[in-house]
């Protein structure tokens, strides 16, 4: 993991820490809580959507707890599911910065032959995904995300 994702990484996991300890959550419902509140701030465009979900360029995030093996996608979708239980929802053709990290899944349930691609830090392609495909993923060492 690069110097720079692991501080993103690390700045996070403190916001997140604080904010648990000034709700006191406890419960994965809470933990959703703070980790949403700790992204609003981080992220000022943003709105919530619902308890545990917010937008983000090109879609919306949940915020759930991790272990969810296979995770449903809306026809026309790209979703993924990051290490830490965090649902990223792609539904807008662009090129996103992906925060992502850990591993986890993804369902690309975009049109048949879609492609979805995702690439490294400094912008080379790491791999790529024709629609209709799910699987894992290490999200870690992906940086940026063009759903179609």
């Amino acid at each position: 993991m690069s110097v720079r994702k692991v501080l993103a990484v690390a700045a996070a996991a403190v916001a997140l820490a604080g904010s648990q300890l000034l709700t006191g959550s406890a419960s994965a419902a809470g933990g959703a809580q703070g980790q949403i509140d700790s992204y609003l701030a981080a992220h000022p465009g943003e709105k919530r959507l619902a308890a545990d979900k917010a937008t983000m360029p090109g879609g919306t995030v949940t915020f759930a707890a991790s272990g969810t093996a296979a995770i449903s996608c809306s026809s026309g979708h790209l979703c993924i599911q990051d290490g830490n239980g965090k649902r990223y929802d792609y539904y807008y053709c662009g090129y996103y910065d992906f925060y992502g990290i850990g591993d986890g899944y993804f369902n690309n349930s975009q049109t048949n032959g879609t492609v979805a691609r995702f690439y490294n830090e400094n912008g080379t392609e790491r791999w790529s995904s024709r629609a209709p495909q799910s699987g894992t993923a290490s999200w870690t060492p992906v940086w940026h995300i063009r759903p179609c």
